[in-house]
């Protein structure tokens, strides 16, 4: 209502501006002034018709609001209306529902009692049917351990039994390997003596190839060492053949290598000849020679195998000495003819 007074109010100033402005175009413009009002007053007036638009569209809004708000309104009290007559109903029901509540708790009673009585026949039942059971049970327990009994003493009867005859194959069996320990036994004690004997044998055929050959060995080292003495004796024999003729001519070369005086002096300290010094010399040097070629030999017969390749060296050594001077001696003899 407010705002439909505001409405009208606004619309009686539209007007009065209206008539305003209508008064001002018929009568001439005066003054500056005037024209001056003329126009606030169409701003104004311009100003009132926008808010007078705004408040139209504003009003037209606010109608559709109320009759939407109208129509929920009687759609609410169609609603109020629903629910006064379902509360209705349900008052009814209730009151129906709380007169059979009544009846069913006055029913109830009277099976709480037979209930009770049920149970306690029910209990006496399960009593008797309790007692029974365990009676059973105490039967049916020493059934089944007579039962167990019986089959433990029946398996353990077949277990021993299983074991007997286990026995009677073991006994049998022992009695069987006795016989071939002893069958072994003498087998390998006849064995033992024969392979004791052949050894015995044969020990003695070492020992005696043995002894032959350690025979040949100490024959070979005779054979050795009278060829090297006869070896010795001989080249000995071919230089005192040799020493006669040669000694003079040894001793010129001797005098041309060494001085008179040294030769004198060494004669007069050993109170020999000049001659005699010269041949001890070099008698003395083969002497060396031959000591060290005899213990080289000695050496060498001594020693481990092989030596056989050394020995032969040794003793052509010896023959090639003997040779040279079988040479030589031969070349004297010929110049003394």
């Amino acid at each position: 209502q407010q705002e439909k007074e505001d409405f009208q109010g606004k619309l009686k100033l539209r007007e009065h501006l209206s008539q305003t402005a209508g008064k001002s175009e018929t009568t001439p413009a005066p003054s500056k002034n005037i024209d001056l009002e003329v126009k606030q007053l169409q701003c104004k007036l311009k100003n009132s018709n926008t808010e007078i638009t705004k408040q139209s569209t504003t009003i037209k809004s606010l109608k559709k609001q109320v009759q939407e708000k109208e129509e929920r309104i009687r759609e609410l009290q169609v609603n109020i209306s629903r629910l006064e007559r379902d509360l209705i109903m349900k008052r009814h029901l209730i009151e129906d529902l709380k007169s059979r509540l009544k009846a069913n708790q006055e029913n109830e009673k009277t099976s709480s009692e037979t209930l009770e009585s049920l149970e306690r026949k029910v209990e006496a039942l399960a009593e008797d049917k309790r007692t029974s059971i365990d009676s059973l049970k105490e039967r049916l327990n020493v059934a089944m351990k007579k039962s167990q009994y019986e089959h433990m003493y029946h398996k353990v009867k077949d277990e021993l039994e299983k074991k007997d005859l286990k026995l009677t194959k073991l006994e049998s069996k022992m009695i069987e390997t006795e016989c071939t320990m002893t069958d072994l036994e003498t087998a390998a004690s006849q064995q033992l003596h024969g392979l004791a004997k052949q050894s015995a044998q044969a020990l003695e055929t070492l020992q005696k190839e043995l002894l032959l050959t350690s025979d040949k060995v100490e024959e070979f080292k005779t054979f050795v060492k009278t060829l090297t003495r006869e070896l010795h004796h001989s080249i000995q024999e071919l230089r005192t053949k040799i020493e006669l003729p040669k000694r003079m001519e040894d001793m010129k070369e001797c005098k041309k290598g060494l001085s008179q005086e040294c030769l004198q002096l060494a004669a007069s300290i050993l109170n020999v000849s000049t001659t005699d010094l010269y041949e001890t010399a070099k008698t003395k040097m083969e002497f060396e020679k031959d000591k060290e070629w005899l213990q080289h030999i000695q050496k060498l017969l001594e020693a481990q195998f092989p030596f056989a390749s050394y020995l032969m060296d040794a003793v052509l050594e010896k023959l090639n000495e003997k040779e040279k001077l079988v040479e030589e001696y031969s070349s004297l003899m010929r110049h003394t003819v």
